[in-house]
């Protein structure tokens, strides 16, 4: 790795409770942890900048004319307003690289400013935005045709995946969480993608913190309570293991969001504790017994690997990035089918020995997630890319074909 590697970092979220945050905060900590000269720029609710050892931070407040993307994540139509700071902090730090993670307010300015200082452009993908359009397009939709709804709720999904696509194309390099979308970007896009998973903070999410008062099982989800996480399957779930006569269970939900009111009116076994951080968070992790997570468009799961290293065996959907994280049948279950989720759920629920043994597994597997091998893999690429020829100019990239 280059010591002397400058890197700015245009995070589309830092403040949130969210992957894409958690990811970025990790990779600011890690430049401070190793020395590592690192500009940080963001949105959120104010105006300033800190510095912490070799680490500079930058917010910018996003104000109105701006609309809300979820319950916590927002887009700020005039962010151009701060292209004249921006640009004077870059040409201050005297970065080797710009690094964006999506097409946020943020990540478009952070493309603008990489063309017109001409600086090297790397890029991540965080997040699958097209499915999440053609999710909320059917919920929004509810009660119209079904066929029409899906016909055009797939639509939708091909042409955001293209216009997101054609966004990442201007990137030198890009990075991806699992390979089902590295393979997807590398072909529609025709530029290399690498590897980039997630760690996970072993002390902080430990089985240690298990701390309970009764014998219910628990089965936990964490998460934002939206419809593009397949949240109203925990309705399914926990009727069909009630009509199983499975009575002794409860759902213990971490997190908030817009379904929040419907699960509520919908589920008659469940815990609402709201957003948790730290300690609590690995208190309510620690008091799982099984972590259920029905998303089928995470591209990876931060909080999948923090179950299980809080000792919790997880089941997840085959579609995204959970599937990649879990080993069938040794730490956690991939259920093809919502059928499939519940009965590896009720057979958790059924076999203690069986429970127990994927909590060890669980845990033994978390502790090879390296937040330290997953950055130098990231600095290893940023000098593979800065040793390349300079490429085009990346306007040229918003022009070219992208592969369906």
């Amino acid at each position: 790795m280059r010591n002397e590697l400058r890197v700015a970092l245009f995070a589309c979220a830092y403040n949130e409770v969210d992957g894409v945050a958690n990811t970025c905060r990790k990779l600011e900590r890690f430049a401070q942890q190793r020395g590592l000269p690192f500009l940080s720029l963001h949105g959120g609710d104010g105006t300033y900048v800190q510095s912490a050892g070799s680490v500079i931070r930058y917010e910018f407040r996003r104000r109105q004319p701006k609309f809300r993307l979820d319950e916590k994540h927002e887009y700020d139509l005039l962010f151009w307003r701060y292209y004249p700071a921006i640009a004077e902090a870059l040409r201050c730090f005297k970065p080797d690289l710009i690094h964006i993670t999506g097409p946020s307010d943020v990540g478009q300015m952070g493309a603008l400013v990489a063309h017109r200082l001409h600086i090297p452009l790397v890029a991540s993908w965080h997040t699958n935005v097209h499915e999440y359009a053609a999710k909320r397009f059917l919920n929004v939709t509810n009660g119209a045709p079904d066929l029409a709804r899906r016909w055009l709720a797939a639509r939708i999904e091909r042409l955001a995946f293209r216009a997101a696509a054609r966004f990442y194309h201007i990137a030198r390099t890009l990075f991806a969480p699992n390979l089902e979308l590295v393979r997807s970007l590398e072909q529609a896009t025709g530029k290399t993608c690498h590897l980039m998973t997630r760690g996970v903070d072993t002390e902080q999410f430990h089985p240690e913190r298990r701390r309970r008062g009764d014998e219910r099982f628990t089965i936990g989800y964490v998460g934002r309570l939206t419809t593009e996480k397949n949240i109203h399957f925990l309705k399914e779930l926990e009727r069909s293991l009630l009509e199983r006569d499975f009575r002794d269970f409860r759902l213990l939900i971490v997190g908030q969001g817009a379904e929040e009111q419907w699960l509520r009116a919908n589920l008659r076994q469940a815990e609402f504790t709201g957003v948790l951080e730290g300690e609590a968070l690995a208190r309510a992790y620690a008091n799982m017994d099984v972590f259920a997570f029905p998303s089928r468009t995470d591209t990876f799961g931060n909080v999948v690997l923090e179950a299980m290293a809080s000792g919790v065996p997880v089941v997840v959907t085959n579609s995204g990035g959970p599937k990649y994280i879990v080993r069938h049948g040794i730490d956690g279950f991939v259920a093809r089918s919502g059928t499939e989720f519940v009965d590896y759920t009720a057979q958790l629920l059924r076999r203690p020995q069986e429970l127990a043994a994927m909590r060890q597994a669980a845990r033994e597997h978390a502790l090879g997630a390296s937040w330290e091998a997953v950055f130098e893999r990231v600095y290893q690429v940023y000098g593979e890319v800065l040793a390349q020829p300079q490429a085009a100019p990346w306007a040229a990239g918003l022009w070219r074909p992208v592969k369906p």
